[in-house]
């Protein structure tokens, strides 16, 4: 009995703060998006084409700091700190090295990008007007991503959470100046919506810093580690490195590709659709959200029994996490479906896109318990374990052989309406999750890393 009340205190302890976190951040979208719903659809759709392209940004630097994650698990597993600080140094070099590729991308070449979106001319102007700015929070986030993994593994998964809570006050704010022109601000639309995202981003970075500053000797992350140090070119620890992050960064990239891909299925529909699809991004991302800390969780503490060699376990609290997940999300759906009718309102748009919201919404109650599944159980559970081949074949299959072929098939052979070109597209998640549920009945996902 004292195991399992042991268990639970671990997973509340790891999921709680990342849960709550996780709403937090995306608070940050629900709030532009709120805000800018004042000034109308055809602002809705620049954001959130803008933030389509920065979602691949966000995707892949998930992908390494997945990457990190498992091995600083399995480490800690294995009570072995001075692996664990190596990992760390790796995945924050490459996290800083990508955030500075997508940055000269938005900030150099932004109207190349956005014309892929859209072809309505008012949305692609915004959506360049918001990339451009946003650009500046990617670097501070790449460092937040990196430095709130480690707290996680640690167990400190509080910290970052507080952080978070500062960030979204101060996002909030600066939104209400920046967007509407408050105070001695001008009003500035869209770009004041980046404008705000990016200052807590670099804000709340300067804080985390000095969080991790105070708590990094406790942990053994010795900052002064020389990058000429012979660990960091030892060869079988870049062979495994490179088989855990190859086919995270080609799962993550080309699962966002695609997720872009039905972005410009629904810009092309119209700006009605894509206006509604905008304004479901913050629903969808408040329930996925919710059960992030789960999936987080899940990965963590199978990846710390796997560290340590104790399968048997690992398997037994898979199966737990994958059943709490379950049931959360069923409630979730349901309080969705009550209150979308009501969330719909918020948005000062024509009644024509409020209804293709609220249908959408109904869809995505629907799907959202198989979406929390594959999250526990691929996003965390089949990962923990390095073997990141799996995830990577089953994402593939789902989203290029089915989802997106039956997306184009929806949208522009069969001319289907927005929520059942959603409904079609979402079909991807089942073939998802029945590969899934194979890969971790048969065990082979799980591993201990050298």
């Amino acid at each position: 009995m004292k195991k399992e009340e042991s268990f639970e205190r671990t997973v509340c302890k790891i999921a709680l703060p990342i849960t709550l976190q996780s709403l937090l951040q995306s608070s940050f979208s629900v709030v532009d998006q709120v805000m800018i719903g004042q000034l109308g659809s055809g602002s809705i759709a620049g954001i959130g084409i803008g933030g389509k392209f920065a979602s691949l940004y966000s995707v892949v630097l998930a992908a390494i700091a997945s990457a990190a994650g498992i091995m600083i698990a399995q480490y800690m597993g294995k009570k072995e700190e001075e692996s664990a600080a190596r990992s760390f140094y790796v995945n924050m070099a490459l996290s800083i090295g990508l955030a500075a590729v997508f940055m000269v991308v938005c900030m150099a070449f932004p109207e190349a990008v956005m014309a892929l979106y859209t072809k309505e001319k008012t949305a692609e102007i915004l959506a360049v007007k918001y990339i451009r700015i946003l650009a500046i929070s990617f670097l501070p986030a790449a460092v937040n991503s990196i430095v709130t993994t480690v707290f996680r593994c640690m167990e400190a998964a509080v910290l970052p959470l507080y952080v978070s809570i500062f960030a979204l006050a101060l996002n909030t704010g600066l939104n209400y100046l920046f967007i509407f022109g408050k105070w001695i601000f001008p009003p500035m639309g869209v770009e004041g919506a980046a404008l705000a995202s990016g200052a807590a981003q670099i804000i709340s970075c300067m804080i985390i810093l000095f969080f991790f500053s105070i708590y990094q000797k406790k942990w053994g992350l010795k900052l002064k580690i020389s990058w000429h140090d012979k660990k960091f070119h030892n060869a079988e620890y870049q062979k495994q490195y490179l088989k855990i992050l190859c086919p995270l960064l080609a799962c993550e990239f080309l699962w966002s590709l695609g997720e872009n891909v039905y972005t410009a299925i629904y810009g092309h529909i119209g700006t009605d659709a894509c206006a509604a699809m905008t304004m479901t991004i913050p629903v969808q991302t408040v329930v996925i959200g919710a059960l992030c800390g789960l999936s987080q969780a899940s990965g963590i503490l199978a990846g710390k029994r796997l560290g340590a060699k104790q399968y048997g376990r690992a398997y037994a609290e898979a199966k737990k996490l994958m059943s709490y997940g379950l049931a959360v999300s069923i409630i979730l759906s349901l309080l969705l479906l009550a209150v979308s009718p009501f969330y719909v309102k918020l948005y000062h748009v024509e009644p024509k896109v409020q209804e293709i919201t609220e249908s959408l919404l109904r869809v995505i109650a629907v799907i959202a318990p198989v979406k929390v599944l594959n999250m526990i159980l691929g996003g965390g559970i089949i990962r923990s374990g390095g073997k990141t081949k799996y995830t990577m074949w089953i994402d593939l299959i789902g989203t290029w052989i089915f989802g997106a072929p039956l997306g184009f098939l929806a949208a522009f052979v069969w001319k289907l309406p927005m929520a059942y070109v959603y409904l079609v597209l979402s079909l991807e998640e089942c073939i998802r999750l029945g590969i899934s549920w194979i890969v971790f009945k048969k065990k082979v996902w799980m591993g201990s890393l050298r």
